[in-house]
């Protein structure tokens, strides 16, 4: 490890980056399907994935235990594993999400992996990127707008204005947003209501970009989102108001996946993102179809811990997409084993073995519900120097009686090297055809059996529980809706819905608050406990320590 502890931005600005076409060819993608975007940036044409290459990659998933605190670095160990797949000799593709402006600014502070594994440009892609959030925030408010415009021009569809109708989005943790009137003024300001403002992560145009097959797909799946309802309760969609075409030009450029590359040159396509506690969590179907397409061995990730973001990639997300798996690793830390066996955050550097084996039962119920999507899988102990060799054997004795191992990733201080034995074992279990992927659910299951096999199956639950009012929306969505999936909207802070309730609980119920159509991107979104849209800054947001030095460079970013 180096001897003086440099920050992700200084690690990230002493690498060497080979320009982009360089990246792109060792990937076989020819010149006329690479579009820069500056030196180290390009989209690409995303009709490779369909051309030429017949047989398709190994699909690996990356997930993790249940979030804490410190963070535990499933998008470092993914592109550490990705890294480390290159060194071994195999041909590997990173897939991860888009960095939003929100926690950027807000708790994380840059989210394009740390140390000596992260993908660059690092500024550029935890800032404005290639203009995707920026695409997806317009072609979500140009909707808002043709709404309020339909209603002021005399509202010929029928809108009822007293009941919700579509939001407005921007990609920054604004509070003050939440709820808010719009339309005021008189006759020349429309017709106040009340409404609000998500993060343009939460945005159902963010999910449908990362569903859509194509363009032609992008398209119909916007003209089906629904954005209010007449006094009938029939629903008005964005094609109904003509504005379905619009937003596929708004959002025909930024569909491309963007390629960049990690500080070890491999090939990372990084590209949509949606909240994994909101929406499904996982990169762009293109993206990681093109990827699979390209290379050997793909790697992606989904957001927060298994119990969302690899649920919702195996349930949706695979389902829609008609992807199979063949391996997946967990990540998981001694200091956030010990935070779920009660430890206080201040003493999570003390050694504390009793703590670490309390928390296991947390990275167990993980392990368990991968395996119960039929993929194989391994752990990956990200290594922190205050780990002790006792704290780690007994994370590895404890998968070992589960049948699954545990490998000590240094990749943070050495790069792909220190994840070699962790990309082995992957490589190992892809190759098996061990691999036996089914959903968790039937397609064809009642809307509210498919949530309650989830509360009991993944969040050990004993059942899931809801007033008349939420259970009679259940009954009419699954008149016309019972194929879809069901997206489960709750904290990420625990299985339950109680985000100080740590470990792996059991026994506890799951309350429903509301169901909701998400007709675009053809899954219900089923909002459990409290869950908020649009997130707060922190006391302290990491946009107050943000800057430009007198040589024009950022500085501030983690």
């Amino acid at each position: 490890m180096p001897s003086a502890v440099k920050s992700d931005i200084e690690i990230a600005r002493e690498g060497v980056k080979r320009p982009i076409a360089e990246i792109a060819a060792r990937l076989g993608i020819p010149d006329d399907a690479v579009q820069p975007y500056g030196r180290y940036k390009a989209k690409i044409d995303p009709a490779l994935a369909h051309a030429g290459r017949t047989k398709q990659g190994k699909l690996i998933l990356v997930t993790a235990i249940t979030p804490t605190p410190p963070g535990e670095g499933k998008t470092t160990t993914t592109v550490g594993l990705g890294d480390a797949l290159n060194r071994i000799g195999k041909r590997a593709v990173i897939c991860l999400r888009e960095p939003s402006l929100g926690p950027s600014f807000g708790m994380k502070g840059g989210a394009a992996g740390g140390g000596y594994a992260q993908v660059v440009p690092m500024e550029d892609i935890n800032l404005h990127f290639n203009g995707d959030f920026h695409a997806i925030t317009a072609a979500h408010n140009l909707l808002a707008a043709m709404v309020d415009n339909h209603i002021y021009w005399g509202n010929e569809l029928g809108f009822d204005v007293r009941r919700p109708m579509w939001r407005r989005v921007v990609d920054i943790n604004d509070r003050a947003l939440r709820e808010i009137v719009v339309a005021l003024g008189g006759m020349n300001g429309g017709a106040p209501r009340q409404t609000g403002f998500d993060i343009t992560v939460a945005s159902e145009v963010m999910a449908i970009f990362c569903l859509s097959e194509n363009l032609a797909d992008l398209q119909r799946r916007l003209g089906r989102i629904i954005v209010g309802y007449r006094r009938d309760l029939s629903p008005i969609t964005a094609k109904d108001v003509g504005a379905d075409g619009a937003m596929t030009v708004l959002l025909k450029d930024a569909l491309a996946p963007n390629l960049v590359q990690t500080l070890e040159g491999s090939p990372a396509f990084v590209h949509g993102g949606p909240f994994a506690n909101i929406a499904h969590g996982c990169n762009s179907v293109m993206a990681t179809k093109l990827a699979l397409a390209l290379g050997d061995y793909v790697v992606t990730e989904a957001g927060f811990g298994a119990d969302l973001g690899a649920e919702k990639f195996f349930d949706i997300k695979c389902r829609k997409a008609g992807l199979s798996p063949d391996a997946a690793a967990i990540v998981a830390t001694v200091r956030a084993l010990k935070f779920h066996g009660g430890v206080d955050l201040k003493a999570l550097s003390v050694p504390n073995v009793a703590a670490v084996k309390a928390g296991l039962e947390n990275l167990g119920r993980h392990i368990d519900n991968v395996k119960k999507f039929g993929v194989p899988v391994a752990v990956a102990i990200n290594r922190f120097t205050a780990d002790t060799d006792e704290e780690l054997k007994a994370i590895a004795g404890f998968c070992a009686a589960r049948g699954v191992e545990a490998f000590e990733c240094t990749h943070w201080a050495d790069g792909g090297k220190g994840a070699e034995g962790l990309a082995r074992k992957i490589v190992e279990l892809a190759d098996s055809g061990a691999a036996d992927f089914k959903p968790l659910y039937a397609d064809n299951v009642p809307l509210w059996e498919k949530v309650r096999t989830i509360a009991r199956e993944i969040y050990g639950a004993a059942d899931i529980v809801a007033d008349k009012a939420v259970r009679e929306s259940f009954e009419r969505f699954d008149k016309d809706y019972r194929n879809f999936p069901v997206c489960i909207a709750k904290t990420q802070y625990s299985f339950s819905t109680d985000p100080k309730l740590k470990g792996a609980p059991t026994g506890h119920e799951i309350p429903i608050r509301e169901i909701r159509l998400s007709a675009g991107t053809e899954f219900l979104v089923v909002i459990c406990g409290e869950i908020m849209t649009m997130p707060g800054l922190p006391r302290d947001p990491a946009a107050k320590r943000m800057g430009v030095d007198e040589k024009g460079e950022v500085f501030g970013l983690f």
